[in-house]
């Protein structure tokens, strides 16, 4: 007998018929002699709706309530689910994060996991019940309050409950057939990739790909969770994301692709602090600036300095939600720092190619910048790590940029790629 851990996401339970197509999928998940736990995503868009409407009572809700707001919408999802399940004969109970030993931090909106004690999971497992678990949310023990993990919360839950319960697998169901080498909404022709590595994944999730998110897969490779990303309307197999390549009798990795993937991401913005006295330490003080409110800071580039004022620039990429906080922090220390003026932009377009192939490959760089060159597309900014490189655009040429750099590099199918439904959460 497996244990088997499954995520539903928003679009996989989005109304009646789609729980009840999900239940059955999990009963025979069950009636395989498979253990079974579910983590399960608030019905298709409830939760950018709560959030609608906390933001009509209140321009800024607080955060404890609003994270009490928020996870009404998993429990609706998990205990409708259960129901359904029940209907079918088979006994299934749900929980919220809580109940399901889900231990957070105090940090409302992005809280991390601290502990996972699920004891009541255990407790229905070895009664024959299938455990369904309100994902997205957990409870700090200090507070006693409610919080929730933030974006992509629900994957972190599915992965962090298959951590603690030494789960077989965790799955990861969507609205697409896996893992794909573009998002298939912006690049048609992107194909299914049937196995890719976690640096591969963590690469793509962090710019942008939005099938599996950054800490669900951080959280998977450090515990050494095998995930399983597939999709909810159909029983082909997905994507495996592994710790690695297999490897032949010689040990060397077989079919290690060059590129695995392209991913684009249009919810950042570009802070330019300008004219940053270049003198030792000057950039170390920004950034500890920055560093103080949270940010989450992702591609710098520091200009040469102008041998006539001795100054120079230095820019930044973040996402949208926190660049105002950063321009408030910064404006209220220009005067310590030094720096002429602050410069900001959300109107731009991060584009990334990533593989584990391009260690040993030379003229990635030089294919991609020329790829975007025949379009007409500029680069504004340029970062690149073992097997990423990334760039920045203009907003309004991320997707055709995504298109054309897809096709470069040869990873177009033969045929257009199935969308089942949603946004592919």
């Amino acid at each position: 007998m497996s244990l088997i851990v499954q995520k539903y996401g928003g679009s996989s339970v989005s109304d009646a018929e789609s729980i009840k197509r999900v239940a059955k999928r999990i009963v025979e998940t069950r009636k395989a002699g498979n253990d079974v736990v579910v983590a399960v995503s608030a019905m298709g868009d409830t939760t950018d709706e709560l959030l609608d409407l906390a933001h009509e009572v209140t321009p800024i809700p607080d955060p404890r309530e609003l994270d009490m707001l928020l996870t009404t919408g998993e429990r609706i999802s998990m205990a409708l689910l259960a129901m359904a399940i029940k209907s079918m004969g088979v006994e299934a109970r749900s929980y919220t994060g809580s109940q399901a030993g889900m231990i957070t931090d105090a940090r409302h909106g992005s809280a991390r996991i601290v502990d996972v004690t699920p004891v009541r999971l255990r407790e229905a497992l070895d009664e024959g019940a299938i455990a369904i678990v309100a994902g997205f949310q957990g409870f700090n023990r200090d507070s006693k309050d409610i919080t929730t993990l933030g974006r992509g919360g629900s994957d972190t839950t599915a992965v962090a409950l298959a951590a603690a319960l030494g789960a077989d697998v965790c799955e990861i169901y969507t609205d697409v057939d896996g893992v794909f080498t573009a998002d298939p909404r912006v690049v048609p022709r992107a194909h299914k990739i049937e196995r890719i590595t976690s640096e591969e994944m963590l690469e793509l999730a962090a710019a942008g790909a939005k099938v599996l998110y950054i800490r669900a897969v951080e959280y998977a490779r450090r515990h050494g969770v095998l995930l399983h990303v597939r999709s909810s309307f159909n029983n082909n197999e997905g994507t495996w994301v592994t710790a690695d390549y297999p490897r032949t009798e010689e040990g060397t990795a077989m079919e290690e692709p060059i590129i695995t993937g392209v991913a684009g991401d249009l919810n950042e913005a570009k802070i330019t602090v300008v004219g940053v006295p270049d003198v030792p330490g000057k950039a170390a003080d920004i950034f500890a600036i920055v560093a103080k409110t949270g940010a989450n800071i992702d591609m710098i580039v520091q200009n040469v300095s102008a041998a006539a004022t001795g100054r120079t620039d230095i820019s930044f990429t973040l996402p949208k939600g926190e660049g105002e906080k950063v321009l408030t922090a910064l404006r209220t220390t220009q005067a310590e720092v030094g720096f002429a003026s602050l410069q900001y932009d959300d109107q731009i377009g991060k584009l990334a190619v990533v593989g584990a192939g391009m260690r040993t490959s030379a003229g990635v760089s030089a294919q991609l910048f020329r790829a975007l060159s025949d379009a007409g597309i500029n680069i504004e900014m340029i970062s690149t790590s073992e097997i990423r490189i990334s760039v920045v655009t203009r907003a309004d040429t991320l997707h055709e940029a995504m298109r054309v750099v897809h096709s470069a590099f040869g990873l177009d199918s033969d045929e257009v790629a199935v969308v089942h439904a949603g946004t592919g959460r």
